[in-house]
Formats: C-alpha cells, sequence, structure tokens
C-alpha cells in the first residue's frame, strides 16, 4: 500500500502510554509523539521527552520551535534516540505556543521555517517534515499557502502535512480552532497539484474508511487526529478494510494491553495516566457509557491496579450480553 496513514500528534493526548495502545489497534500508522519544544529538550529531562517504547515505532518527534541552530541540535538529538521523523510544528495557535514564536504563527514567516529545515537537514539524514494549516486570520488566500509551501520546499522539505482549516491567532482557543475554522479539503489537493513532487498528507475532520479512500486518491497520505482518540477501534477497522489486517475484539485489545498496564505499574506510574487512553475503546457499543464512568472513578483511587479495567469491563458486561 504506498498511501500513508498516521495519527496525529495532539498535546496531552499522544504520550507514550497512548501511542502503545495505539499501536495495538494499528501495525500500519505512523505514529507522532505530543509536541515536544526545543526548550524542554534543551533545558529539561531530555531522556524523558525522548523515551519511547520499541513496540511503538514507526515513531515520530513532533518539534516546537523557531530558532535554527536550536531546532537542528534537537533534531539531532531525536535522530540519535532513534525516531524516524521529526515533524516541525507549524499548526498549533494557542496564545502559549505564539508567545514563543512557534505553531501556526510561523506560517507569517516561511524565510525563518526555512532556514530551520535547512539547518536541521545539514546535522540529520531522517525526513524533516511540516505539519501547517492552510492560513492564518486574514492571510488564507491559496497564493498565500502556496508561497508558504515553496519556500520551504526549497529548503529540502518533502513532506507536508496540511490540517484543512485557517488558524485564527485571536479570538479562538485551540479547542475552536480545531472545529470553528471550516474545512477545505480542496486547498490540500491544489498544493499537491502545484507541487506534484511532494508528499501532501491531509488533516482535518477524516472520521471515515471512505473518507481515507477519497482523499488517497487524490493526496499521498491521511492522518487521523482527534477520531483516533475518542474512538480507537476506528483505527482497528482501518487496518482490516485497507490493509487486510485480521480485526481483534474490543475485548482482545484490553487484554494485550493489560501486561504493558502491569509493567508500568511496577514502575511508578499511576493507572489513571495510563487508563485515561483507553475511555474511548468501547465508544459506540452498548452500555459503553459504564466502562467509561467505572474507569473514570476507579482509575484514580490509590493502589488501583489492572484490576480495575476489568471490573470495568465486567460492569459494562452486566448491562449488556452483546459487546465484543
Amino acid at each position: 500500500m504506498l498511501n500513508a496513514f498516521s495519527v496525529a500528534p495532539m498535546m496531552d493526548w499522544t504520550d507514550r502510554h497512548c501511542r502503545y495502545f495505539h499501536r495495538l489497534l494499528t501495525p500500519h500508522a505512523l505514529l507522532y509523539t505530543e509536541m515536544v519544544t526545543t526548550g524542554a529538550l534543551l533545558h529539561g529531562d531530555t531522556e524523558r521527552f525522548l523515551r519511547f517504547d520499541e513496540f511503538e515505532y514507526p515513531l515520530a518527534l513532533q518539534l516546537g520551535g523557531s530558532n535554527p541552530k536550536d531546532m537542528a541540535h534537537c533534531a539531532r538529538l531525536a535522530q540519535l534516540a532513534g525516531f524516524k521523523e521529526i515533524n516541525i510544528n507549524v499548526g498549533c495557535p494557542s496564545d502559549r505556543v505564539q508567545s514563543g514564536r512557534f505553531g501556526a504563527c510561523l506560517m507569517s514567516e516561511p524565510e525563518l521555517v526555512a532556514n530551520c529545515v535547512t539547518e536541521m537537514l545539514s546535522e540529520v539524514d531522517i525526513p524533516v517534515t511540516i505539519k501547517t494549516r492552510i492560513g492564518i486570520d486574514d492571510q488564507e488566500s491559496a497564493e498565500f499557502l502556496l508561497d508558504f509551501i515553496s519556500r520551504v520546499a526549497k529548503a529540502g522539505c518533502k513532506t507536508f502535512i496540511i490540517h484543512a482549516r485557517k488558524a485564527i491567532l485571536s479570538g479562538l482557543s485551540p479547542k475552536e480552532n480545531r472545529t470553528i475554522p471550516p474545512l477545505n479539503y480542496d486547498r490540500a489537493y491544489l498544493v499537491k497539484q502545484e507541487f506534484p513532487e511532494l508528499s501532501v498528507i491531509i488533516n482535518g475532520g477524516v472520521k471515515t474508511v471512505a473518507a481515507i479512500q477519497q482523499h488517497w486518491d487524490q493526496l499521498d497520505g491521511v492522518m487521523i487526529g482527534r477520531e483516533a482518540y475518542h474512538n480507537p477501534y476506528f483505527l482497528a477497522e482501518v487496518e482490516q478494510q485497507l490493509f487486510a489486517e485480521p480485526i481483534k475484539t474490543r475485548t482482545q485489545l484490553l487484554q494485550q494491553y493489560i501486561p504493558y498496564v502491569e509493567e508500568q505499574l511496577n514502575l511508578g506510574e499511576p493507572l489513571q495516566r495510563i487508563s485515561r487512553h483507553i475511555l474511548g475503546l468501547f465508544a459506540g457499543q452498548p452500555s459503553g457509557k459504564y466502562w467509561r464512568r467505572y474507569l473514570s472513578e476507579n482509575a484514580r483511587l490509590k493502589n488501583s491496579g489492572p484490576e480495575v479495567l476489568l471490573a470495568a469491563l465486567a460492569a459494562m458486561q452486566s448491562h449488556q450480553t452483546n459487546v465484543n
């Protein structure tokens, strides 16, 4: 299958526990870390930020920053840590990210982004990619986007992941920026038409296998965001329908996750930090709310362990017998 498939970097969500769970569901997807800033890597606990389980692979690091030298240094750290790709965040609209001069506001500084790409590629031989929006504020013309893509591509970036909404940098929260600006897939299609030599991957609002197939007809790949988190079993359905993988039941996936949970608990991780990522496992299933309720109420209790997951499953099954 030539078409790429990936799960988006999502702040506070796609940590290593989430990625391990997602890998159980999807052998084929490229997984992404949460955004990690250059400041965190240069001045924080570098090992913790770059830590991952080999089972998560293939894995990409999303990096936030705009100082070319710092970005290059962090790219080298990422390559040494074993990441497959480094993705530059040019899409996040939050005030905190803007104050650090990275994220979506960088769309207005294509030469700075290009300089970052140039410096990073001088230090690593893994791909450096861009995740961007289709515009920012009133800079939303096709010409604005194509100019940004052109300048950054000349620096050596060959893959652009396009969240097919513009970002509104003042007046909307990051959450509102994921839903209120309208989707415009045609703008991403235009990028591919104008730059056929580039790899163009779509992100935003993709919730069905049919939609993935439709985008694959036009582009090089599809990145799934919130649907993969809130309804993770969707990833297993994609694997079955598009990659001919045998599908596992939700209960089987839970059983496969439990050894990892036990391992992490033995390392001192609290259950709630791990289990919060599987609240959506039974989304859309009869009595799935009982699973979420039991897990939410009991995973946070002191000394809670894998038995809480099994008890949550039993609580749900006691209300509905045909859960798979």
